[in-house]
């Protein structure tokens, strides 16, 4: 069933859009991720232009992280503090990243630099992601090794600024959390994405907080952050296709549900490695895009060929 996108100009079916949308809410609900590092490569692979994946994506992020989230704060699994603090720094990271966007493609330059960062954040952070969990299963079948620290204090622990998250059992600075939030928030709206793929290992790395609490509070972050540049791509580049936005939105809600009760079956390490693989898997074919010939060749130019 083709329906028409008028903001992306192009015709595409609607049950695969919303076939897309269930997929990507499932892997929100159980990993804790807006699932837009995953939608916005598809939705350009099927012919949506880069700039409007990117800002419609946004809304299906929201919607999917709020199902998400609610599923996780019936379950007690969020850090309102932790989350709050987070959320500081990603408004103010996805302001100046809407500000970003607007300048890039006003230099005919985004396209480009959409598809770079996510072959770059995508690469280090699978990697990273799918190495900790191979060595977290190492360990778990060595009981007699020693067992290494999830996280080490470094200097960035001796901050200021110093706040008790309770629900996370952490002492630590406010400005750790408030610049993952920050840089999060760019991500949000260079990639349109949520930032889950960045700010769930740096929560469990950096900050140190407990696997069971990250998800949920990742989620929280999330709904508020890319609201808001739902709103500010709408405003400034008219780049949200609405149509777009609710085939997503249906189906990534269902989806959001499904995964959170999936998600409580797995274990720590298991769930990393397996969003660590689907982040690799995504990497690998926008670098792919990248570097293949196209299937219509052509060049631009002006002026006559004598």
């Amino acid at each position: 069933m083709q329906i028409y996108l008028p903001i992306a100009e192009i015709s595409l079916d609607a049950l695969m859009l919303l076939g897309l949308g269930g997929a990507v809410g499932l892997l929100s609900g159980m990993f804790g991720v807006g699932g837009g590092f995953l939608m916005t490569p598809l939705l350009i692979f099927i012919g949506v232009p880069p700039a409007v994946a990117v800002g419609t994506e946004a809304n299906q992020v929201v919607a999917a992280s709020v199902s998400g989230a609610l599923a996780h704060w019936r379950r007690g699994n969020v850090d309102v503090r932790m989350g709050l603090v987070l959320l500081a720094g990603g408004l103010l990271g996805s302001a100046f990243g809407v500000w970003l966007f607007t300048f890039l493609r006003g230099i005919g330059q985004i396209d480009f630099v959409i598809e770079i960062a996510y072959v770059v954040f995508l690469g280090i952070i699978g990697s990273l992601m799918v190495v900790e969990s191979v060595r977290a299963w190492f360990r778990s079948r060595n009981p007699a090794a020693p067992r290494r620290k999830l996280h080490y204090h470094t200097w960035a622990h001796g901050l200021p600024f110093k706040m008790r998250f309770r629900r996370s059992k952490l002492y630590i600075s406010a400005l750790l959390p408030f610049g993952v939030g920050v840089f999060v928030g760019i991500l949000a709206a260079i990639m349109g994405v949520g930032g889950g793929f960045v700010m769930v290992p740096a929560m469990i790395y950096l900050l140190g907080m407990p696997t069971a609490v990250v998800v949920g509070t990742s989620l929280f972050q999330i709904v508020f952050v890319t609201a808001n540049v739902t709103f500010l791509q709408a405003v400034n580049n008219q780049t949200v296709d609405i149509v777009l936005a609710l085939l997503l939105i249906i189906g990534s809600v269902i989806g959001a549900q499904l995964g959170a009760r999936l998600g409580g079956r797995l274990r720590g390490e298991e769930m990393r490695a397996a969003l660590g693989l689907i982040v690799l898997a995504v990497c690998v074919r926008v670098a792919w895009g990248l570097i293949a010939t196209p299937d219509d060749v052509f060049s631009l130019g002006s002026g006559a060929v004598h």
